[in-house]
């Protein structure tokens, strides 16, 4: 089963999730071409192919199949992509126990737990959306700032921080997306 990955050479499990996809190591990633080559891929090592095969084979399938559509998911989410690099890189995002950030998203993050208490308590459809926008801004920029960091700079210590400040920022825009979907 290893010449069926996409005409990358992979030997064994713990290939990188770019290499599966024969793509650099890197933030930048196109997501059109990322989901050509996945389904490509996932059709090759797709278990319906070897349904004839020996349960040993039959199990390698399976196991590709799983590595390569975790792979996917990963490489296709800017977040989960950078902190992947960090990871490889040998950073310990360690989002639990390491909470320092800097001065000025704290007071971003202060400011964003006020708003999002305060449509709590006064929800308000168009005011939600406005701030939903606020936060894709902040992904937008933050993930800017990733690449920046990952790909040009190679500065991991500070993709790590950025890294655990995108994961507050994509937490509480999941908290307010759950207020649009809240029975008025």
């Amino acid at each position: 089963m290893r010449r069926i990955i996409y005409g990358v050479n992979v030997t064994e499990q713990a290939a990188s999730h770019f290499s599966l996809f024969g793509l650099p190591e890197q933030f930048a990633v196109s997501l059109p071409d990322l989901e050509q080559t996945w389904k490509i891929v996932s059709a090759r090592v797709h278990p319906d192919r070897y349904s004839t095969a020996s349960a040993a084979e039959k199990r390698i399938a399976m196991q590709w199949s799983s590595r390569i559509n975790e792979a996917y998911q990963v490489l296709k989410n800017p977040l989960a992509r950078a902190r992947y690099l960090c990871e490889r890189a040998g950073a310990d995002i360690g989002a639990e126990n390491n909470t320092a950030m800097a001065p000025q998203f704290l007071m971003a993050q202060m400011e964003w737990h006020e708003a999002l208490d305060e449509l709590r308590d006064r929800p308000d459809a168009q005011r939600v959306r406005e701030f939903l926008h606020t936060l894709e801004q902040a992904e937008t920029d933050l993930y800017a700032q990733l690449q920046t960091l990952l790909d040009v700079q190679k500065d991991i210590p500070a993709a790590t921080a950025k890294v655990r400040e995108g994961m507050f920022i994509s937490k509480i825009h999941q908290d307010a997306k759950a207020l649009l979907r809240q029975p008025k």
